[in-house]
């Protein structure tokens, strides 16, 4: 690298992370301005953030085995510009359809931090690459924190395609200055086959099953639409696994479910996420509600949020000295339980917002640990050759998890409500299933692994756990552990 490209490296990797961070955060609060916007409710309006996290289940282990070897930069350049494409495309749209297209080209974004990290790794001194990663951790996670009620005020005062607009912009300068700085990586590595047929059965499953929870309240649960929507999805599903287990090279590598740590971060992973997004939702929408809400406006819903990602960051660094005291096995439980405490907490006090904030206050607590403390699980039970495969199936687990929570929270409200309108104890009942989702997660913790404890690999798993922690409840993720990293 040239000396500019070098004193710039780091920043404009910095820049990036700003970024996903930034589109990430055009999501949950701006949901009701969207209804209002496209005249629709706030059911139809919520595939502009379910549509985001599906195409981020999807497409990451997609876009971080394309970003493998050489094509890392090309990959970075193109998902950048397919963000930009979305920013705008959301930004202009009049319609529902188009906005939920720009959402999911946008949803490509969250892919991107595995590639910095990546390039971080290979580019950097082994001294100074840990710190630009730990820093570009933070910055994620930070920037969701300030990217929410930033986005609000744009929205506020200037309308949602303001806000669009901006984050389209940001992402257009962070797409010039990658083209400019990051330079090709200098290492190949193996290239292996991409599963595209295996990508296509399970998105076409999950939109399936997606779509029967949406519009269940309209059509009935009872409804042969519904239940061949329900039929379908859990066809394809399970078409998917029977695929997934034959193919060579697979999107996932199902067999790894057969080690009970792995199947129990799994599965809670995939239940914390559906947590989380139930309680993004309530949270953020109960806010902005007139009537028995709080009336406040987009920018203090935004606000909100802040509490659930400094403190999942904060708290995320304190796992080592908590393991080491108490072991990894009762993290995960206890998390889980925090995170069904933020939920009673939010059905039983939400009058005053400062009840809000106490609320995504303890689900950034719960979020925090439990995260940070499944790569633990995972790493102990995995050979050192399984765990980028075992890492790359927790995620897309997680982020499933994000999808389903996303339009299962309305489903929710709408069930709960009167005739199909979200009343008060509608959010209530939607809270305390998502307390009940809490505990079911640490039962399953608990019981799930088995009497043999977790292997502890290293500092560098420290390092990575902190970093998942914090990752973890801006919806981003790391698809990549540093090699050599494995069980001690």
């Amino acid at each position: 690298m040239n000396s500019f490209r070098e004193r710039a490296f780091v920043p404009v990797l910095l820049f990036v992370g700003a970024v996903v961070s930034i589109v990430s955060s055009l999501g949950a609060p701006l949901i009701p301005r969207l209804a209002e916007r496209l005249h629709t409710s706030i059911g139809n309006a919520q595939w502009a953030l379910t549509a985001t996290v599906l195409v981020a289940a999807v497409a990451s282990p997609l876009v971080g085995r394309l970003g493998d070897g050489r094509h890392r930069k090309r990959i970075m350049i193109v998902s950048l510009g397919i963000v930009v494409a979305g920013g705008a495309l959301a930004a202009v749209a009049t319609t529902l359809p188009l906005l939920i297209t720009g959402r999911a080209f946008q949803g490509l974004g969250l892919a991107l931090m595995p590639l910095a990290m990546a390039s971080a790794r290979e580019h950097l001194p082994a001294e100074r690459s840990g710190r630009v990663i730990a820093a570009l951790s933070v910055v994620a996670a930070a920037g969701v924190g300030l990217g929410y009620p930033i986005t609000g005020l744009l929205a506020d005062h200037g309308g949602v395609e303001v806000a669009y607009w901006v984050g389209t912009a940001v992402s257009a300068l962070a797409l010039l200055l990658a083209w400019v700085v990051v330079p090709a990586p200098e290492q190949t590595g193996e290239t292996h086959p991409i599963d595209l047929p295996g990508a296509g059965i399970v998105a076409v499953g999950l939109i399936s099953l997606l779509i029967a929870l949406d519009k269940a309240a309209d059509w009935g649960w009872g409804s042969p639409r519904v239940i061949l929507m329900i039929v379908v999805g859990l066809v394809l599903m399970g078409l998917w696994t029977l695929y997934e287990l034959r193919v060579t090279d697979p999107l996932v590598d199902l067999r790894l479910v057969k080690r009970r740590p792995v199947l129990t971060a799994n599965v809670s992973g995939l239940l914390l996420g559906l947590v989380m997004y139930i309680s993004m939702v309530c949270l953020t929408e109960f806010v902005q509600l007139r009537g028995f809400g709080l009336g406040e406006s987009v920018f203090v819903a935004g606000l909100t949020l802040v509490p659930l990602s400094v403190l999942s960051a904060s708290v995320s660094r304190t796992l080592p000295w908590v393991a080491a005291r108490i072991g990894l096995r009762p993290v995960i439980p206890f998390g889980s339980l925090m995170v069904s405490a933020a939920s009673v907490f939010f059905a039983f006090d939400h009058s005053h917002l400062w009840q809000i904030f106490v609320s995504a206050g303890l689900l950034g607590v719960g979020l925090g640990y439990t995260f940070a403390a499944m790569p633990g699980l995972i790493v102990g039970a995995v050979p050192a050759e399984e765990t980028s495969s075992a890492m790359g199936f927790y995620q897309v687990s997680r982020y499933v998890g994000f999808a389903i929570g996303s339009g299962l929270a309305v489903t929710l409200l709408r069930a709960f409500g009167d005739h199909g309108e979200p009343t008060l104890g509608s959010y209530q009942a939607t809270a305390l299933v998502a307390a009940g989702l809490g505990v079911v997660t640490a039962v399953v913790a608990w019981l799930l692994p088995g009497s043999q404890p977790a292997v502890r690999a290293s500092a560098d798993l420290d390092a990575f756990e902190v970093e998942e922690g914090m990752l973890a409840a801006a919806g981003l993720e790391d698809l990549e552990l540093v090699v050599g990293r494995g069980r001690s």
